[in-house]
């Protein structure tokens, strides 16, 4: 693997640990993974701060262990440059479907990925799927 693919492979890793509910209810963990500056437009359009969503996560769909849980697909990275990636991919939780997108920062002193940004958009129902592009190598 590149040193470019472990990066990518690692923003991966994060956006999933991030649909965990045992990570989505714990405040420690999920600070760990968002950036101080993090910011999100959800796909209800609501503007999500680093300290809102930790206040709320804990509460939201997909965070409870016998609820609905987030199903992933097409998840594709780029390196935009040093220590940022981009993530793109769609997820299903309990039937709605969303288009998503993140961008994952590197931290400082070359401590772990922390998401800097995410934004959710609503796929509305009966619409097609779309495979990611393929990315050039």
């Amino acid at each position: 693997m590149t040193d470019d693919e472990d990066h990518i492979a690692e923003a991966i890793a994060g956006e999933l640990r991030l649909m965990d509910p045992a990570v989505r209810t714990s405040a420690e963990e999920t600070a760990r993974l968002l950036d101080p500056r993090f910011v999100e437009v959800g796909a209800s359009g609501r503007r999500w701060t680093y300290e809102a969503m930790l206040a709320a996560l804990p509460g939201m769909a997909g965070s409870a262990a016998e609820g609905p849980r987030y199903e992933p697909s097409d998840i594709e990275g780029v390196l935009l440059g040093p220590g940022v990636v981009h993530l793109t991919y769609e997820t299903v939780l309990d039937g709605r479907r969303a288009r998503r997108s993140s961008i994952w920062c590197r931290g400082e002193g070359g401590e772990g990925w922390r998401l800097y940004y995410h934004q959710a958009t609503p796929v509305p129902e009966g619409a097609a799927r779309v495979p990611a592009p393929a990315v050039p190598a």
